[in-house]
């Protein structure tokens, strides 16, 4: 789920306002797009790269390792079936508003297959200074530059915010992966905690929940184990119980998913929660900070 230079993408809705905008954007920065999927334009190029039937089609005359889903929610269940009967690896999907049953039956697929999905609803993967996939800002040095801190978020905005004070801080990224806003998701906080503590590129981890379901809690469970020092901010501290706010994803119920529950859960397992998105910086400094150079900072209090 770690975008990383060589691996091929295949852009399915490439030919519309956003696809274009965005494919090219992810060239400019690296990413090697090698092909769009637009079942009635088959057989013409756009921006460079041939346009393809499906992406079956497309995996038949070229390698495609990640798939990322321009494509609306009425037609996102085919588009993104056919990228796992295409063998694809890495689908991200940006669509939000999928129906409840399609996404079932799009995780019933993945299961049997080798396809991971990110997403629905998620803003993308990005690598500071080897590409990107989907719609954040992966080509914005003033927000993304390379460095080893991972970023793990579910909203694109804040992600993005983050990204942007961890770069005017000069603590570059090793990799940002949104997971995604809606209830229902293929990867989850835990799965990116996961990958990020395997990245040998990766020394910290920032980590932006949010209201609404159980995954900041089931990560704090993986945290505990990790050495990696993890920082976090949860939005929603000020939100009244029960009522949606935001993502589809973020509505408390029943206390479990809300935002004490969430801190309570993170800091039990010594991650350092921060009050406001600002706080991030400073507690990332400090939690990498050499052992001695704490003491010494310590005894200067």
């Amino acid at each position: 789920m770690i975008y990383r230079r060589g691996q091929k993408v295949l852009v399915q809705g490439i030919t519309g306002k956003q696809g274009s905008f965005w494919a090219e954007k992810m060239m400019e920065c690296g990413t090697e797009v090698v092909g769009g999927v637009n079942p009635k334009r088959a057989g013409e190029s756009h921006l460079g790269v041939p346009i393809f039937g499906s992406a079956v089609e497309a995996a038949k005359q070229t390698r495609c390792d990640v798939s990322v889903i321009f494509i609306p929610p009425s037609m996102a269940r085919d588009a993104i079936v056919d990228a796992i009967d295409a063998g694809v690896e890495t689908i991200v999907t940006l669509t939000e508003h999928i129906p409840s049953h399609d996404v079932l039956d799009i995780f019933a697929h993945a299961r049997r297959s080798k396809s991971r999905i990110i997403g629905p609803n998620t803003a993308g993967i990005v690598t500071p200074g080897e590409g990107f996939v989907g719609i954040m800002p992966g080509h914005n040095p003033n927000v993304f530059t390379p460095g080893n801190v991972g970023v793990i978020s579910r909203s694109g905005s804040l992600g993005t915010l983050m990204c942007l004070n961890l770069t005017r801080a000069k603590l570059g990224q090793s990799a940002f992966i949104g997971i995604g806003g809606d209830p229902m998701i293929g990867t989850t906080t835990r799965d990116a905690l996961e990958a990020l503590d395997r990245d040998d590129r990766t020394e910290a981890v920032v980590l932006v929940g949010e209201i609404g379901g159980t995954m900041e809690e089931e990560a704090a469970e993986y945290a505990r184990t990790m050495k990696k020092p993890i920082v976090s901010f949860i939005a929603g501290r000020s939100s009244p119980p029960d009522k949606k706010m935001g993502h589809a994803g973020a509505i408390v119920t029943g206390g479990r998913g809300g935002y004490a529950s969430k801190r309570a859960a993170l800091e039990k397992a010594g991650v350092r929660v921060a009050n406001t998105p600002a706080e991030i910086t400073a507690f990332l400094s400090e939690a990498m900070m050499p052992a001695s150079a704490v003491g010494k900072r310590a005894a200067a209090r």
